[in-house]
């Protein structure tokens, strides 16, 4: 918490002091937080989410309250607000009652994960061929659903396909109300599927370029996303998606994902099984994949970004 204090003190005093120095026309934030005072200049920021709203109860209440007293009310002297998906812009207006003309859309660019690689197969990675697996990449936290993902699992499993794995790339996020680690846990051993999940914690990009390369296919259960950069990973590395038909993840994946109820195991089961005894739909879902990726580029990003700072100064 105190290098929370410490970051706002730099944020709110000493970023506008330089600022002023330098003379800048325009401070841009990426992290929910800029500066109230402005000296002649003005701000731009970035909401990601709307989950400070939305999961109030997953947030140490000073740094809830440091948004609710200090971002929000930035936020609203800031020339605009960015958001990475018009899910994100909708939620973010709708709690904040920031003019929805002050809130601009710019979509993200996929994370830069090596396509090509030296790494070698680690060995707690199933061999395709034996053992082919689902995917999922991400933090373990509650709203990341994976609870349901595991019950579904057991079911596909159930279904006539128990030579399958599943393979959870992530950890906890060490938060106290929000970590969904001893959940997860939980789940797996109450389903006895300690043989069948395999859980290597932090993966490196190198290495993590691997694991996407020989996934049957991914599996997105969140119940709430801001934009979901994993959808971008497994359509660069051309495998199949099957995500949440929630949030922002069928407008981040478009008609290029499968995709299913996420509070209900048996059609997530269902919808997984579809897709991995369908072939020709897993190349659809392969090539729409690759061109829905088209549209995504930090090249565009830093343009339409550039395009706002403009805007800013007219």
């Amino acid at each position: 918490m105190t290098e929370h204090i410490r970051q706002q003190l730099w944020k709110q005093v000493a970023l506008p002091f330089k600022a002023w120095r330098k003379k800048c026309d325009i401070v841009y934030c990426n992290d929910y937080f800029a500066p109230y005072l402005h000296w002649n200049f003005t701000t731009v920021q970035l909401f990601h989410d709307a989950f400070f709203f939305e999961y109030p109860q997953y947030y140490n209440p000073i740094w809830l309250q440091l948004f609710k007293r200090i971002a929000i009310p930035a936020a609203k002297k800031s020339a605009f607000i960015i958001t990475p998906t018009e899910y994100a812009k909708k939620t973010v207006q709708h709690f904040t009652g920031i003019p929805a003309e002050k809130i601009i859309t710019i979509y993200h660019g996929p994370k830069t994960i090596p396509t090509t690689t030296t790494a070698n197969i680690p060995d707690w990675l199933p061999t395709q061929q034996q053992h082919p697996y689902l995917l999922h990449v991400g933090v373990f936290e509650k709203r990341k659903n994976l609870s349901n993902l595991l019950k579904a699992f057991q079911l596909f499993q159930q279904n006539g396909n128990s030579h399958y794995k599943l393979v959870l790339v992530g950890k906890g996020n060490g938060k106290m109300h929000s970590d969904d680690t001893v959940n997860i846990l939980q789940t797996i051993q109450d389903l006895q599927l300690q043989d069948q999940v395999i859980m290597p914690g932090y993966v490196p990009d190198d290495m993590l370029g691997v694991v996407y390369q020989h996934a049957a296919c991914y599996v997105f259960p969140s119940y709430n996303e801001g934009f979901g950069i994993p959808i971008l990973e497994a359509f660069q590395f051309g495998i199949p998606v099957l995500v949440a038909n929630n949030t922002c993840l069928p407008e981040v994946g478009a008609d290029a994902v499968l995709s299913f109820d996420p509070y209900n195991p048996q059609d997530i089961a269902q919808q997984i099984n579809t897709l991995l005894h369908n072939p020709q739909l897993q190349q659809t879902l392969i090539q729409k994949g690759h061109q829905r990726l088209q549209d995504f580029s930090w090249e565009k990003t830093a343009r339409k970004l550039i395009e706002v700072f403009e805007q800013t100064k007219k």
